[in-house]
């Protein structure tokens, strides 16, 4: 694509990145094969292609954006489908990044998507203010009809309401800092993102994640000081906030790393991990923390990709479930984990199943179904659908806002991936699989089942 930057604006490290992956693309249009939002709308502009030329104008004009350009831009859920299909290796990640600040800079949205989308930023990113927003929704659950027949963000804080659990999760006794030493002799030593929603929504899944590695003969780390990500702020154009958020994370990881030592950086949100890998690209301009987030993105892993390398041992109980494994957009795109996770779950014992359509998004992607909830329930139904044909005893994923959004859609049982590794080598079932009556069909051990 010819691209018509000024020598001036080309000064900016931004830009100039925007306009090398703009002159990547060939407009050969792939990628509209596999944009979820272009396969249910129909609008050319609701394409990576169609949204790579309105950033382009935008860029290169240099005028704040418009109306329409922030519309078309909003209705993308970064779920990089079309990097995976693009033939030229256009990095639309980092275009539409930059695209969302430049947004977020020059552009005034109306009042009351300023405010939501501020209450969304003061509080998805900390886990009290997230456990008391929780505890408000579980009371306005009664009154979503009419809440969500309220004028102009009705609909988005009925999508809220309905997102929140039934009940309030307990408090998981293991989410402070310290470390959790390995069973028997020690193979190595990570640390474990706590993350800011995961915690308070599914405490169990770093449980099981520690259980495990420890298991396996792993010292598991939570430093403190870190916390979220940063990809909640980052992804709606707040790239200030989210740096802040990053620089913790990378100053407690660079401490542990300087110190004892890390083998890795272990996520349990596919999200998360995705964001956390792109550190590096993030600050390649910040002489302080250049060369620290570098570091970080290098060691950082999603925990079936570390798995992979520890040889898990053989699994402990005999089961005859079926599994359709849901691969969140941000792992088999964002990260290119494909097969790790469906490995491990297959030697484990379990049945695994593709999902038909396996590619295209869930609707989840972040705030995208809190902000775009009539296209992100489209999404659902679609996945939901999807699942249902493979006549699956449960769904397995990776990544809490996957678990989120079709948990709502379907009665199915829906586990993180790590759940049931840990379960098959010895844990305790996943809360969510008991409370589903599986422990009256399964969980024999094999000594017993061989008997």
């Amino acid at each position: 694509m010819q691209t018509n930057f000024t020598p001036e604006q080309l000064k900016d490290p931004a830009t100039a990145s925007s306009e090398k992956i703009l002159r990547t693309c060939v407009h050969c249009g792939f990628c509209t094969a596999t944009c979820p939002t272009y396969l249910l709308l129909g609008d050319e502009l609701d394409s990576p292609r169609g949204r790579i030329y309105l950033i382009k104008d935008m860029l290169e004009s240099g005028k704040p954006a418009s109306a329409e350009v922030v519309k078309h831009i909003d209705r993308c859920l970064s779920c990089l489908s079309c990097m995976t299909t693009c033939p030229s290796g256009v990095h639309y990640m980092h275009l539409v990044d930059h695209a969302r600040s430049y947004i977020e800079a020059t552009y005034t949205r109306p009042g009351h998507d300023r405010f939501l989308r501020g209450v969304l930023a003061r509080i998805l990113p900390y886990p009290n203010r997230f456990r008391a927003a929780l505890g408000a929704a579980l009371l306005a659950k009664p009154f979503k009809g009419l809440i969500g027949a309220l004028p102009f963000f009705g609909s988005r804080l009925r999508a809220m309401i309905e997102l929140a659990p039934a009940r309030m999760p307990a408090r998981s006794p293991l989410d402070q800092p310290g470390t959790f030493r390995a069973e028997g002799e020690r193979r190595g030593r990570v640390a474990i993102l706590s993350g800011c929603a995961q915690p308070v929504l599914k405490p169990g899944f770093n449980q099981a994640a520690i259980r495990l590695l420890n298991r396996h003969g792993v010292d598991v780390v939570q430093p403190k000081g870190e916390g979220c990500c940063g990809a909640l702020v980052h992804h709606m154009g707040r790239e200030a906030q989210g740096h802040e958020f990053a620089k913790r994370n990378i100053d407690a990881w660079i401490a542990e790393m300087d110190g004892e030592g890390l083998d890795a950086i272990i996520i349990t949100a596919s999200g998360c991990g995705t964001t956390i890998k792109d550190y590096g690209f993030m600050f390649r301009n910040d002489p302080a923390y250049a060369e620290k987030a570098a570091r970080v993105s290098a060691i950082a892993k999603d925990i079936t990709e570390y798995a992979m390398s520890l040889e898990l041992a053989e699994p402990v109980r005999e089961t005859d479930l079926v599994v359709a494994y849901h691969s969140a957009c941000s792992m088999q795109h964002g990260q290119s984990i494909r097969t790790e996770p469906k490995t491990l779950l297959k030697k484990a014992g379990f049945t695994v199943k593709d999902v038909p359509e396996g590619h295209i998004c869930c609707g989840s992607a972040g705030t995208y179904n809190l902000l775009q909830p009539e296209i992100a329930a489209q999404l659902r139904a679609r996945k939901v659908a999807n699942i249902a044909r493979t006549k699956p005893d449960l769904i397995a994923t990776g990544n809490i806002g996957c678990m989120t959004q079709i948990g709502q859609g379907t009665e199915i049982p829906i586990v993180h991936t790590v759940e049931l590794l840990d379960w098959a080598t010895g844990g305790p079932m996943p809360e969510t699989l008991e409370k589903a009556g599986f422990q009256n069909r399964l969980s024999r051990p094999l000594s017993v089942a061989a008997e």
